[in-house]
């Protein structure tokens, strides 16, 4: 399917991919004022978020995929830069693997390298949380109000017990283009990844944020935007 898409800016392009339960109008939304300056910025909707309806969650990371795959078609992009958090870095991570000929470099933060040996405790508090914003009047408004398809139905699938690709997070060894993994200090789980991705393909590069857990673009957003700025610039020499 074709994304809704926001674009802005000129120059080189730059696809920047919304984590979970967010979109195109509520993520990335600094990052896109200052990178918007030198590129041209991409931000679309992932399948079931924003403008981007969807019932079809069957195979979502490969339709992920295939969703940008038509989208930068459509849009007449070649190969571009992608980033993503989280969810975004999984899709984005995807991307990446599935069409290697259309990227030019990779941003992954908020991923997981391997499954961590308390998983099913994490899923049991993950859907704690869950069930708290499906019982809260005001998440569910916000929700409803950005989201045009079944937000809640995504929500679910998050907490299914083999839902997180950790097949795909595991290896990364196939990728060829720079590729820049940005971790924050704060998450165990991630922070994994500094050591054993660098080992396993000498294209990654890693940068360990201070202050900083999952969301490192919303924890650090200035470190963060200078950190992939100057990744870019270094790719593009």
């Amino acid at each position: 399917m074709i994304l809704h898409t926001k674009v802005s800016g000129k120059g080189e392009p730059v696809v920047l991919i919304h984590q979970g339960l967010q979109t195109s109008e509520t993520d990335f939304q600094a990052e896109k004022d200052y990178l918007q300056e030198n590129y041209q910025v991409i931000l679309p909707d992932l399948r079931g978020h924003g403008k981007s309806a969807s019932d079809d969650f069957s195979d979502y990371f490969n339709d992920c995929a295939r969703d940008l795959n038509d989208t930068l078609t459509e849009l007449n992009i070649d190969s571009t830069h992608i980033a993503g958090s989280s969810l975004g870095a999984l899709a984005a991570l995807m991307f990446a693997k599935k069409y290697p000929h259309r990227v030019k470099s990779l941003v992954i933060s908020g991923i997981i390298p391997k499954k961590p040996a308390n998983w099913e405790e994490q899923l049991k508090e993950e859907k704690a949380m869950q069930a708290n914003v499906l019982e809260n009047k005001d998440a569910i408004a916000y929700f409803d109000q950005i989201h045009d398809g079944d937000w809640s139905k995504l929500l679910k699938i998050a907490v299914e017990a083999d839902w997180y690709p950790f097949n795909e997070t595991g290896d990364l060894t196939m990728l060829e283009v720079p590729v820049l993994f940005v971790v924050g200090e704060g998450n165990t789980n991630e922070t994994i990844g500094a050591q054993i991705y660098p080992r396993a393909n000498k294209n990654i590069h890693v940068a360990i944020i201070p202050f900083a857990s999952h969301l490192v673009h919303l924890d650090q957003p200035e470190i963060y935007m200078k950190v992939v700025e100057d990744f870019l610039k270094r790719v593009e020499k």
